[in-house]
């Protein structure tokens, strides 16, 4: 919002690309931002380059009670007139539908944004949820032109401090658990129910048929990519553990080049990432060429529910949750636990209460071993971090363990931040009291 803000306030006309995921709630956004300014919104739908050209323009028509002299989009434009010296807002959301398939809406837009045809200052805002078309598709559909766009606006998931605000009658635990079931999307957080469990909102989300999660996941991936069959496959695979180029080869019988394009779709996509660890001298001790599943809700689809697809429709949705949830996510959420708690070390950072100020973070990938979270700042000074979400309490062996990979990734540190949802041993507790290099930190003060 501050962004089309400062955008908007600038002198002349701009032009800016608005995007992000489905269910990211660009309408929601839009609708805040053009209430009190002087606005036509069109929705593009999918439909042949001359209907769209009809609706737009009967649309058009209705809102300024104009009547075009032509059928085209300069003509449209043309015809609104200007009635006060504020700056006219036109918002084309989806605006792929018509730019995929019209050239001559491109060109009457960069006339527009030009002021040669609306006598006027303007602000075009084109709007998109598909991530795809707007990251790999707009600058070529653009050519030349695309240096005319002022600003690309990307509306990303919320962050976990968001999700806690979202629920506030919730405590922490939970929000950590649905930060790990749903991610950050706005969407998906709306349709959550604060007032029932957790097990029950996964019941009737996503374990329902009808449920408004319920094949969100396919739904998603088969929005922007095609082959569904092929990405299903590499999903699974990698949600199995089969997270390296080589294991997902032998896995599935794809041909590595094959793989290759298709994990760079999915990453174009936000849906897969490539995990690259923390530099350290270490390098020779640490995994390479890891793959994840980006996207929360469709890493928890590929975990628990598309292996078991088949009991999905003849169990019950508690008796599948019973079954084939309950008892392995504890350990799936360790790393959303993580995140969480990195988040926390960047919002320390900003309020200056960490013992340097942090320039990069990251974590490491052992071949026998992790580092949760290390924090460096510029000249190089480290807090190493140690994350426990699923067991009963943080031991010193944990830590101690810890410290042997550290050796490994040959890495330094006088500051260790332990990370507990549960407790603290007491050993571990006696030596933090003794030894100023240690925090600890519960889950409450998260």
């Amino acid at each position: 919002m501050n962004e089309l803000a400062n955008y908007y306030a600038q002198p002349g006309s701009q032009l800016v690309v608005l995007y992000g995921r489905r269910d990211c709630r660009k309408e929601a956004r839009i609708k805040e931002f053009i209430a009190d300014k002087k606005c036509f919104y069109y929705r593009c739908r999918q439909v042949s380059a001359q209907e769209q050209l009809r609706m737009m323009g009967e649309e058009i028509g209705s809102q300024f009670q104009v009547k075009p002299q032509m059928n085209t989009y300069d003509a449209y434009f043309s015809s609104i007139e200007s009635e006060d010296a504020s700056k006219l807002v036109i918002v084309i959301d989806e605006a792929q539908f018509v730019l995929k398939r019209d050239e001559a809406f491109l060109k009457s837009i960069l006339k527009l944004k030009a002021e040669r045809l609306y006598q006027g200052h303007v602000f075009i805002i084109l709007a998109s949820s598909s991530i795809v078309w707007v990251e790999q598709e707009l600058g070529c559909t653009f050519g030349e032109a695309a240096k005319k766009i002022d600003g690309m606006i990307k509306i990303g998931d919320f962050k976990f401090l968001e999700v806690v605000r979202a629920f506030p009658s919730l405590p922490v635990s939970e929000c950590i658990k649905i930060y790990g079931a749903i991610g950050g999307v706005p969407g998906y957080m709306q349709a959550w129910n604060p007032r029932i469990s957790f097990k029950e909102n996964i019941c009737n989300l996503v374990l329902t048929e009808g449920g408004y999660l319920f094949d969100m996941a396919q739904r998603l991936i088969s929005s922007e990519l095609r082959e569904l069959s092929v990405y299903n496959t590499i999903l699974s695979a990698i949600a199995q553990g089969y997270n390296k180029l080589n294991d997902l080869f032998l896995y599935t019988g794809f041909s590595r080049a094959k793989i290759s394009v298709y994990m760079k779709n999915l990453s174009h996509f936000d849906i897969v990432e490539k995990v690259v660890s923390f530099e350290t001298g270490g390098w020779d001790n640490a995994k390479k060429g890891i793959y994840q599943i980006k996207d929360t809700f469709v890493n928890f689809w590929y975990k628990f529910v598309f292996p078991h697809l088949s009991n999905l429709y003849l169990l019950s949705a508690t008796e599948f949750y019973d079954r084939y949830i309950a008892g392995g996510l504890d350990t799936y959420l360790n790393r959303y636990f993580r995140d969480v708690c990195m988040e926390y070390l960047y919002l320390l950072n900003q309020l200056g209460r960490v013992p340097f100020p942090i320039h990069k973070m990251g974590t490491w990938v052992g071949k026998t071993g992790n580092i949760d979270i290390i924090a460096q700042s510029s000249d190089r000074r480290n807090i190493v971090c140690l994350c426990n979400w699923d067991k009963p309490q943080l031991t010193m062996q944990m830590y101690e363990d810890m410290y042997e990979t550290m050796q490994k990734a040959k890495i330094k540190s006088d500051h260790f931040y332990l990370f507990s949802a549960k407790a603290f041993e007491p050993d571990l507790l006696q030596r933090a009291a003794e030894d100023t290099r240690f925090e600890l930190i519960d889950m409450n003060e998260l």
